[in-house]
Parts: structure tokens; sequence; C-alpha cells
């Protein structure tokens, strides 16, 4: 049961931990010279980028042409939603405040999702010929593209 009032023997104090301080101006432009941002576009560029690769490997590794569609729409089942993600968090909208910040985020990523599943379940009608592998192949090395882009920001 949870214990309420005053912290008592070796229980750790919330006055224990530094205090917040504010950022000077000069403070906050360094910071971000050291920690500069990934562009969420960088991201879709460089999704693209792999999807049409993607899509022509496998195209000539396989020798059909339904196999690099079937790649490239899995490729553009996440750079599609990923584009409408990026839009909508760089919007003016989503900058106004915190909160609307926040609320934005969690919105555009159930649209990405949701536009993702929609795409996923339209495939076979809008693909002859569709192969399930090597749509999920596009799929899953596209999303990997998130990570490498954590891993290659730009550094100062």
């Amino acid at each position: 049961m949870p214990r309420i009032g005053p912290p008592q023997g070796d229980e750790p104090d919330e006055s224990s931990e530094p205090p917040f301080k504010r950022l000077s101006a000069e403070e906050a432009r360094r910071f971000r010279q050291q920690h500069p941002s990934l562009s969420p576009w960088r991201v879709v560029a460089w999704q693209l980028g792999v999807a049409l690769v993607l899509a022509l490997g496998g195209w000539l590794l396989s020798g059909r042409r339904s196999v690099g569609w079937s790649v490239g729409y899995g490729a553009l089942a996440v750079v599609v939603p990923a584009a409408m993600f990026a839009r909508g968090l760089t919007s003016r909208l989503s900058s106004m405040s915190a909160g609307a910040a926040a609320f934005g985020f969690f919105l555009w990523e159930a649209v990405k999702v949701a536009l993702t599943v929609a795409m996923l379940f339209a495939a076979p009608r809008l693909l002859p010929g569709l192969s399930w592998p090597a749509m999920l192949v596009g799929l899953v090395v596209t999303m990997q593209v998130y990570l490498a882009a954590l891993a290659w920001r730009p550094k100062r």
C-alpha cells in the first residue's frame, strides 16, 4: 500500500533532485547546435529512395515485373503514410502549443497506421499477381529507414 506523507528514512526525497533551470537564449542556441534535429522530410526522402532501389532490385533479381511492383507497393505503404505524418507534424497548427503538438503527434500517428493498414488490405485488388513475400520485404526494409535515420542523424 502506498504511503502518504513526507519521505521517511531511506526513501528518496523529490527535493534532492536538482532544480529545473531555464536556458538562456545563448545556451538554447548552443544546445540546438550540439543536438541538431532530424527533419521528418529527410527521413521520408530516404524512404522513397530505398523504395525505388528495392522495387528495381526486386524486378531485376526475380526477372518478374510483378515482384518489383509488389516490393514497391510494400515500400509505398510505408512512405505515403510517413509523408502524411510528416506533413501533419510540420503544419502550423501542430506548432501552436505543446498540447497541440502532442495531440497532433498522436492524431497523425493514428492516421499513419490506419492508412498503412488500408493500403495493405487494398493491395490484392490493386496489384494483379501480387507477391506477398516481396511486398512484406518492401514494407519491412523501408520501415528500417527510421532506425537508420536515428543512427545516422547529423551530429555537430
